[in-house]
């Protein structure tokens, strides 16, 4: 196969660990409780809730409010904003710049305070530490 983006791999490559058989990485009940009742885990769920629950609420009210508009505004959300441009359809491409500004501050708190904790944790669970 020469149109294969992959042929420079070895075939024996595989990025995804192995769920079952002779390699795969089995984490015992006592140690993953033991990292669940952790206070690292803890404060890790709490950073992931804090950020993530908040912002989920404030972009399912704003997505809904552009809904309602749309549906019980519709003299509203018809008005010219600038040239062809609706009040509705500049609202409507404020939802995909929210979905980018969300995701890109996800990405940047991930990358600042949760990851480093899920790394910690992922080596005491296998051990690498």
């Amino acid at each position: 196969m020469h149109d294969d983006p992959e042929r420079h791999l070895p075939e024996h490559h595989n990025p995804l660990p192995e769920l079952d058989g002779p390699h795969a990485y089995v984490v015992d009940d006592a140690k993953l409780a033991a990292v669940q009742a952790s206070d690292e885990f803890q404060e890790l769920k709490k950073r992931f809730r804090n950020f993530a629950f908040p912002l989920s609420a404030a972009f399912l009210i704003w997505y809904f409010a552009y809904v309602l508009l749309s549906t019980y505004a519709v003299g509203f959300m018809s008005r010219p904003l600038f040239g062809n441009v609706t009040i509705g359809l500049f609202l409507g491409l404020l939802q995909f710049l929210t979905t980018f500004v969300i995701t890109a501050l996800y990405i940047r708190h991930a990358n600042k305070n949760l990851d480093p904790i899920a790394t910690k944790i992922r080596a005491q669970l296998e051990g690498t530490r």
